[in-house]
This record gives structure tokens, C-alpha cells and sequence, in this order.
């Protein structure tokens, strides 16, 4: 009987997450390459170099499909520690501007987020793939600037938790209003000019100029 030398894996990722890996890559490159009406399973499944069967298994459709490509862009967001709780936000807003303005990040979240309007279960997977998976960079910065004594600590979890509601939203709308809809560069001066606000709201925000 013939003896057979034993196979040994490569370390690193189990294929399942290499395979996921790819597939999101290639959706994302879809996107840029054909535009959200023409991107099909099909086709990112031949750029993947995996069968359509694969893909079905993890998602139910295109809408899915995209929002965790986009989501995997939106994971490679930090919030940089440079000291101040203004000079923070300025770096993760300067971050997250860039990340819109690759051209499948843009065009990927703007179709979704179209779909979503006629779609309650998109809109979910939107809100747990994304935002809610973006509200850490808002935990972090409010933990740390309380650790630096720049803000007090909140003593009611839920008026706390409101609170990071609101500015994760005042922030991302901003943002991406600023370079999705207007169109405008979000550069260091708007992103300065932005924290002000934020931080002094607009009364103190215009006595500070």
C-alpha cells in the first residue's frame, strides 16, 4: 500500500474567511468597474474566484452584499489619539471623508442607501453593519477625553447613550452630506471648522472667531 505525505495547511485564515475576504474585494470592485444596475452575484463570484453558491450561502442578494463591502471599508476607521479631544475628532472626520471619496465606497453606500428606502430589512442590516459598528469610534473618543478630564462623566447610561446617538449622527450627516450630496471638499479647514461647531455649538462657535 502506498504511503501519502500528509498535507499541511498554510497558516493564517480559514478559506471560509479568505473566501469572504475576496468576495467583498470583488464586489467592491464591481462597483467601481460596472455601477450598482449592471453589479450581479454572478459576476463578483467569477472576480472571487469562487462559485455562486458560495455567495448565497452567506448572503441573501446583491442589497446585503454591498452594505458589508461597504462596511468593511468603514472598519478600517480609527480614531487617533492626537491629544485633545478636538484635534481627535478633526483626524477621524479627515479619515472618514477620504474613505467617501473612494469611488466604491461612494457609490456603494449612495445605492443602498436608496434601496433602503423601500427596504425595512436593508435598512437594518445598514444600521447593524455600519452604524452601530461606527458608534465605537464615539465611545473611544468620549472615554478618552473623559479620561483626559475634557468632558464629565455621565452618571445616566441612557442619557449617555442618547447622547452618543446624536453625535454619531451629527458627524456622519455632516460628513457625508459634505462629500456624497454637496459634493465639497471636506479638508482640514472644513474639519477644523466643523469641530468648532460641534464642540462650542454656534453661539460659542462665532464668538471664537
Amino acid at each position: 500500500m502506498q504511503s501519502r505525505t500528509p498535507v499541511t495547511r498554510a497558516s493564517g485564515r480559514p478559506r471560509s474567511a479568505e473566501a469572504a475576504a475576496a468576495i467583498l474585494a470583488a464586489t467592491r470592485e464591481a462597483l467601481v468597474e460596472l455601477g450598482w444596475s449592471k453589479l450581479t452575484l454572478g459576476d463578483v463570484a467569477t472576480r472571487a474566484g469562487v462559485a455562486k453558491t458560495t455567495l448565497y450561502r452567506r448572503w441573501a442578494g446583491k442589497n446585503e452584499l454591498v452594505v458589508d463591502a461597504v462596511a468593511e471599508l468603514f472598519d478600517e476607521l480609527v480614531l487617533p489619539d492626537r491629544g485633545t479631544l478636538a484635534a481627535d475628532i478633526e483626524g477621524v472626520v479627515l479619515q472618514f471623508a477620504t474613505i467617501l471619496a473612494r469611488p466604491e465606497a461612494r457609490s456603494g453606500l449612495m445605492a443602498v442607501v436608496a434601496e433602503a428606502t423601500r427596504d425595512e430589512a436593508l435598512r437594518e442590516r445598514i444600521r447593524e453593519s455600519i452604524v452601530t459598528r461606527q458608534k465605537r469610534l464615539v465611545l473611544e473618543g468620549r472615554a478618552r477625553a473623559q479620561a483626559r478630564g475634557e468632558l464629565p462623566p455621565e452618571t445616566d447610561p441612557l442619557e449617555a447613550a442618547r447622547t452618543v446617538d446624536l453625535i454619531f449622527d451629527v458627524v456622519a450627516g455632516a460628513v457625508v452630506h459634505r462629500t456624497l450630496v454637496s459634493a465639497e471638499p471636506a479638508d482640514e479647514d472644513w474639519a477644523r471648522g466643523f469641530t468648532r461647531v460641534l464642540l462650542l455649538g454656534l453661539k460659542g462657535a462665532s464668538q471664537s472667531d
